[in-house]
This record gives C-alpha cells, structure tokens and sequence, in this order.
C-alpha cells in the first residue's frame, strides 16, 4: 500500500496502534472516529498489505541480563554484492545482533548488539564476527546510556 494511499483514518489507525499495539477493536474504532467494523478492516488491510510487519511486546534489556549495547562499524574488504549477501547472511544468524545497516561513509554496515557483560562481547567479536569472511576493519562504540529509543513513527496529525 503506497504512502499515498493512506488516508487520515489509516494514519490515526497506526498512531493509536503504535503506542498501544493490544487495544480492543472496540477502543480503536472510538479512538479514530469509525465503527468497529470499518475500522477492522482497515486494519486487516493494513496488516496484508505489510504496513503492519507484526505486534511485538517490548522488553527491557537490563531486566533480562541484556544492560550493554554496542555500535559496531564494520568494513568488508570488498562491497560486490556477493561480499555483502555473505556478511548479511552470516550477521542474521547472530542472536545478539538487534539491528544491522549498509551504511555510506567510513564503514560499510553499522550493526546494535546487545551483550549481558564485556567478556560476551569479546566472545562474540572473536568466536563470530571476525569469523565472518570478508570483515576487515571493526571498531565498536559502548552506549553509556539510552537518551532516547522509539518504536513509533512520526506519522503526523
């Protein structure tokens, strides 16, 4: 479904389910201006049409032993599309790896990971990352703190 497509419901629909992903039907419908029905179908619309990838509950790291987050920049010796399917392949296979970018500038893929303590990071840095063929350069980054994190898009009025 093109941008263009949505309409200010559409929108309204994704605000709401944003911030409050296990709301009735009901409570959505009331809060966008529709009857339940339409407002359902909507967002079954939404859903097939992969605007809506998937409802997730989101967990807190560091109540479940994951407190360090680490910025990892990482330069392959080569960026053919092959060299770059290989590192991608390999880095989806990393359970510690949240989030993984193909960047422009220094470095060719900034990739979150998430560890319980320095010696995990070590481990994965040494037992998996620089395993991976084709990594030449890495340097990481320790977070120190989390100013800001948001899941929910600034999708306007």
């Amino acid at each position: 479904m093109p941008h263009a497509a949505l309409d200010r419901y559409d929108l309204k629909i994704l605000g709401v389910l944003q911030r409050e992903g296990r709301i009735p039907n009901n409570e959505l419908a009331d809060r966008v201006g529709l009857t339940p029905s339409p407002c359902l179908r909507r967002v079954r619309a939404l859903e097939e049409a992969g605007v809506i990838r998937r409802y997730v509950g989101l967990v807190e790291p560091g109540a479940v032993g994951l407190p360090i987050s680490v910025f990892v920049h990482i330069s392959l010796t080569s960026q053919e599309r092959a060299s770059l399917e290989t590192f991608e392949t390999a880095v989806r296979a990393f359970p510690e790896v949240m989030e993984c970018y193909l960047m422009t500038g220094v470095a060719d893929y900034l990739v979150r990971v998430v560890v319980p303590d320095l010696d995990a990071y070590e481990r994965f840095l040494l037992d998996r990352l620089t395993r991976v063929p084709g990594v030449t350069n890495i340097r990481s980054s320790f977070a120190l703190k989390q100013v800001i994190y948001k899941t929910e898009l600034p999708l306007g009025d």
